[in-house]
């Protein structure tokens, strides 16, 4: 038995980018920030705050929901599995590219209250 189960809370850092492809299925990619402060061990060294950064693909209605509520600085709560792609560059070097394709999605930023998204 394996398991391939991500779950992040973090910050949107850019406009998510939605596009449609076929038959108007929507796609989104969200660059998702989670961070964890830093703090002082007891021997005195000093560990920084560290921050990493998730694109994270949602497809359909998920999309959608993105496209109409989901802005730079929202929080999220994501959950989702890891997967990993390669490609070649344009020098002919193999690059790779780790991306969380979303199951779920929780907003958890107040939103106004003219806006109601129904996830």
């Amino acid at each position: 038995m394996s398991l391939n189960k991500v779950m992040l809370i973090g910050n949107v850092g850019v406009e998510p980018e939605v596009r449609y492809v076929e038959q108007g299925v929507a796609v989104a990619q969200v660059r998702l920030a989670t961070s964890e402060p830093g703090r002082t061990l007891e021997n005195g060294t000093v560990i920084p705050d560290r921050t990493e950064w998730h694109t994270v693909i949602l497809w359909r209605k998920q999309a959608e929901l993105v496209e109409k509520y989901v802005h730079k600085g929202d929080k999220l709560y994501i959950e989702g599995k890891i997967h990993t792609r390669s490609y070649d560059d344009k020098s002919g070097v193999k690059r790779y590219v780790v991306e969380i394709y979303a199951d779920s999605i929780e907003l958890l930023s107040p939103k106004p209250a003219n806006q109601t998204p129904n996830s």
